[in-house]
Parts: C-alpha cells; structure tokens; sequence
C-alpha cells in the first residue's frame, strides 16, 4: 500500500482543483499552510482549514466556491467571499501574502475533501462544497 500524503513539505499533498483541471500541492509550516501552484508559492493561515470547516457545518447546505484572483471582486455567498470576508474569523484574508491572497475557493475545498471534512462537485464550472 502506498504511503499516505502526510501534509509535510517532504511529503504534500497532491490535489487537483475541483474540476480537475490543475494540480497543485499544499502543506503545513508550523501554522502556515503553503500551496505551490507551478511556480507560484501561496501562503494561508493554517486556522483557515478548521475555520472553514466549521463555516460549512454551520452553513449546512451547498457553497459555491466562487474562485477569484485577490484583483477581481468575490461573488457573494461563496466560499472565496467567506475567505475574505470581515465577517469570517480572523475579520478579512485569510491569504497571507498580498496580491495572492486570493483564489481560496479554488485551492481550500479540495484540501478538505482529501482530509475528509467535505463533499466537493467535480463539474467543469461553478462547482460547490458541503461539510461532511
């Protein structure tokens, strides 16, 4: 059996955007979860995995994830709005680093799908996510 993707920088998860469409790995730095997407490095809050999570018990019914760059304006009551939000937790970005800060809807849900936290859709557009 293989050996399960532990989340460490030797050892990332490998994880594809819900449609399918680009991989990317992510893993956690002390309290600092990284994403590498090709040659682009993004930084999030670590807290925003758990955060998440409990925003989607709560919400109880499909999100749309609504993946935008930090430039472009979130679509409300998605999960990229949420993750920007100063009505989340930490009061704005979860993104650490800016002018990529954005793109939380796109690169968090399929991180909780592998730690089984959610469904997520895998159409090719406007897919959403539920906490399991």
């Amino acid at each position: 059996m293989a050996k399960q993707n532990t989340g460490t920088k030797e050892n990332p998860w490998n994880l594809k955007t819900a449609p399918g469409t680009s991989e990317y790995t992510m893993y956690r730095e002390e309290e600092i979860l990284v994403c590498k997407v090709g040659s682009t490095t993004l930084h999030y809050q670590w807290r925003c995995v758990d955060d998440l999570h409990a925003m989607l018990k709560k919400h109880g019914d499909w999100l749309e994830l609504g993946a935008a760059d930090e430039q472009k304006p979130a679509k409300e009551n998605t999960v990229e709005a949420w993750g920007r939000s100063e009505k989340n937790p930490v009061k704005g970005w979860y993104g650490l680093k800016k002018g990529f800060r954005g793109r939380f809807g796109m690169y968090l849900p399929p991180l909780l799908e592998e730690l089984g936290l959610v469904e997520l859709e895998h159409n090719p557009k406007n897919n959403r996510v539920k906490a399991k």
